[in-house]
């Protein structure tokens, strides 16, 4: 059986989180799931956007209340586009908040934001061969790559890329 991935995103107000990732990513609204719970369609994995209000718990037994400033998570979305400049100014023109310059790699250049909400997410505009700029061969398939720290698993050719 083939793993269904959802991708849910934490937001104070549903209707602006729904109005701002259907006008920056171009996503359709699918399922209403509940008074705080809507289901965004139009990526290869659907983003269930969740209502918690302000201050609330983030899970059972914490102190961390929500806060919709901008912050750190350990996981964000990675959004490939065509055309990074454009897909900026529209995020922009939405209340995305551009967190540094966008950055130039070997496989394309890279667009730090944050939503309205403070949640992170990134653009990205391939080029070449994309990613597969990053491969270097070597026997054993286990490279170090000056840039950004890459790491191939000899098992997987997978790699991480630290940014």
């Amino acid at each position: 059986m083939t793993a269904q991935l959802r991708i849910c995103i934490d937001v104070p107000d549903l209707e602006k989180g729904i109005a701002f990732y259907t006008q920056v990513f171009g996503l359709t609204l699918g399922r209403r799931l509940g008074r705080g719970w809507a289901e965004l369609l139009g990526a290869l994995a659907a983003i269930d956007l969740l209502a918690e209000p302000v201050g609330s718990a983030s899970s059972p037994g914490s102190s961390a209340a929500r806060d919709y400033k901008r912050h750190w998570t350990p996981v964000h979305v990675d959004w490939p586009v065509p055309d990074l400049d454009a897909a900026v100014r529209r995020a922009q023109a939405a209340g995305a908040v551009l967190d540094r310059d966008v950055q130039t790699r070997k496989y394309g250049r890279l667009a730090n934001l944050a939503d309205p909400f403070g949640n992170g997410f990134c653009f990205l505009e391939m080029r070449g061969r994309g990613y597969d700029e990053l491969v270097a061969a070597a026997e054993g398939g286990l490279v170090a790559a000056a840039e950004g720290g890459l790491a191939l698993l000899p098992e997987t050719v997978q790699f991480v890329e630290m940014l």
